[in-house]
């Protein structure tokens, strides 16, 4: 069965979603607040008008306002029986709001957790869902179209909120892996017993234990930079992680991997500066140390 639907952001993730949908033969009509995105409508307003009764929205917009002013806007726009999808990466608390503001005019409302990054289009999406299990039903053909080819990548989570829980777990998992292969990847390039670290690193993808999409997507990184060189030596942290740490410490469940990985990306995009400087001062006052100075302060 095919489906006629909205897609409200057209971006990195969302464009190439409605791509892959409409390849599948589905109808997507799109929306995004920059004329240059291939967008089909230029207001939520004239969406809606093109949408057939019940109305499925897709929201593909940043976590936090941007979400939420796309999520009150529809609440004015769309009809009882009428289905919110919000498949970016939201709060799962922040679901359950939604889940209520949209519910009081009879608008359902859906989460789905999406993994699949830039490579997704082309090669389908890990979606984890949550809400009502008749909700997911009536977008099931349109799952289906976006996940991989086969039996996995698609699973009804829980309620909702479920979708958007797993997800974030999810990253929490992605931010330690990514840490542990940055930190071998150092300690090969600081070796001088090492000659190619990059041929090293490549070696792992057949037969070793650590073989992974990530490691592909290392290799292929230095291939593109031998030794990484073009790479800047930050790391932004957009939230999951961070989400994941505060949930694990009120379920009691003890996260130190994701936490490290996420103190390092926070220490490497600023503030790490400061922290160093005061460990150098206070190995100098009780230790004697010899105090860290910079070139421009030791002239």
């Amino acid at each position: 069965m095919t489906m006629t639907i909205g897609m409200v952001g057209l971006g990195r993730m969302g464009g190439q979603m409605a791509q892959r949908l409409r390849e599948a033969g589905h109808t997507v009509v799109g929306y995004d607040t920059s004329p240059d995105s291939g967008r089909t409508v230029s207001s939520l307003g004239e969406l809606i008008g093109w949408l057939p009764a019940p109305r499925v929205v897709w929201v593909m917009v940043p976590a936090g306002g941007p979400t939420d002013s796309v999520v009150a806007e529809l609440g004015n726009w769309l009809s009882p029986g009428d289905l919110v999808v919000d498949g970016g990466n939201t709060h799962y608390l922040d679901d359950a709001a939604h889940a209520e503001q949209l519910g009081v005019n009879g608008i359902h409302f859906v989460d789905v957790g999406t993994s699949g990054g830039v490579w997704g289009g082309r090669n389908g999406y890990a979606l984890m869902v949550g809400g009502d299990a008749g909700d997911v039903a009536m977008i099931e053909p349109l799952l289906r179209a976006l996940k991989p080819e086969g039996d996995d990548g698609l699973v009804h989570a829980g309620p909702v909120g479920a979708g958007h829980f797993a997800k974030m777990v999810h990253n929490g998992i992605e931010y330690g892996m990514m840490q542990a292969m940055g930190e071998g990847y150092a300690v090969l390039k600081a070796a001088d017993i090492i000659n190619d670290v990059d041929a090293v690193v490549a070696s792992w993808r057949a037969g070793s234990v650590v073989r992974s999409w990530l490691l592909d997507l290392l290799v292929n990184a230095t291939q593109e930079s031998p030794g990484l060189d073009d790479y800047a030596a930050t790391s932004a942290e957009s939230g999951e992680a961070r989400w994941t740490v505060a949930a694990a410490l009120d379920l009691g469940v003890p996260v130190p991997v994701t936490a490290t990985a996420l103190y390092a990306r926070q220490a490497s995009c600023g503030g790490q500066d400061d922290t160093l400087r005061a460990v150098s001062a206070l190995r100098h006052q009780f230790g004697g140390h010899a105090a860290e100075r910079t070139a421009e302060n030791s002239a």
